[in-house]
């Protein structure tokens, strides 16, 4: 009698431990799979309306992946809450851990830092010509961690976020005009009346400089060994390059001919014999 109790006592025990537990096991799938189809459904609805809007293709995936994964992390919370374990020192060793992570990471983590900030306020966009960091090119890629460049002879570059954004960045793509700063001297015995004049006629001659805003030539400097001229002529940006290396030729030709002589430093040496 006393083991038949005995044993009924222990099923009794495990019946109720196993319906206690079965409710609870239950109740937790229940959470879990609502909770997953809800947070798949406002990803899905987050890249809809996101992508409805003026937003940056490149913002869209990466913000509603960041909601989706954090209302997974309130659902598993919310799981663990079911079976009674204490998610208040669960959630505490879970910020102890990303502490201690994050100090690991401490670089990386202000490498996404920095691409995030990139991507809200957008510096610069892909295809333009940036000087960061020490290096310049042409942006080919704007990622969470690393922004990633090509330089003039087509060597890839990658740069660290941090680096991009905690810098200062010069963008050469950023507007639509650029203006071209050179320098002529020419000889102290010349005319520089001649000579501004055949500046100018050698800028109002090419159509890629712009009649607005005007260019500037003016008497800069008495070098040592020349008058220097600067020359200020404004283009499109995309005409900044090929512009430049035409002038550099055109105006030193053009003031020769004109019987403008272009300096270069010399010294005179004199000798004294003593008798």
């Amino acid at each position: 009698m006393d083991e038949s109790f005995d044993l009924a006592g222990t099923l009794q025990s495990i019946t109720d431990v196993a319906a206690e537990w079965g409710l609870s096991a239950l109740g937790a799938i229940i959470v879990l799979i609502i909770g997953s189809w809800i947070a798949k459904r406002i990803r899905s609805g987050m890249r809809t309306s996101l992508g409805k809007s003026s937003l940056d293709p490149i913002l869209i995936p990466f913000m509603s992946a960041l909601v989706y994964w954090g209302l997974l992390a309130f659902v598993g919370i919310a799981v663990l809450g079911i079976f009674g374990i204490p998610t208040a020192s669960f959630i505490a060793v879970l910020g102890a851990a990303g502490l201690a992570v994050g100090l690991a990471l401490q670089g990386t983590l202000s490498n996404f830092a920095a691409g995030v900030m990139i991507l809200i306020f957008r510096p610069f966009s892909v295809g333009n010509w940036v000087e960061v960091a020490g290096v310049s090119g042409t942006v080919k890629e704007i990622g969470i961690f690393s922004t990633i460049l090509f330089s003039g002879d087509n060597v890839k570059v990658v740069v660290p976020n941090s680096q991009v954004y905690g810098q200062t960045l010069k963008n050469f793509s950023a507007n639509e005009t650029r203006r071209i700063d050179l320098v002529m001297g020419v000889g102290y015995d010349d005319d520089l009346q001649v000579a501004q004049d055949t500046i100018l006629n050698v800028l109002h001659s090419d159509e890629r400089v712009l009649d607005e805003p005007g260019p500037t030539v003016a008497v800069h400097e008495l070098g040592d060994s020349s008058v220097d001229f600067v020359v200020r002529p404004w283009c499109k940006a995309t005409d900044y390059w090929p512009l430049r290396w035409h002038l550099n030729r055109a105006l030193k030709e053009e003031l020769e001919a004109a019987g403008c002589n272009i300096p270069y430093p010399q010294r005179d040496v004199h000798l004294f014999q003593e008798s």
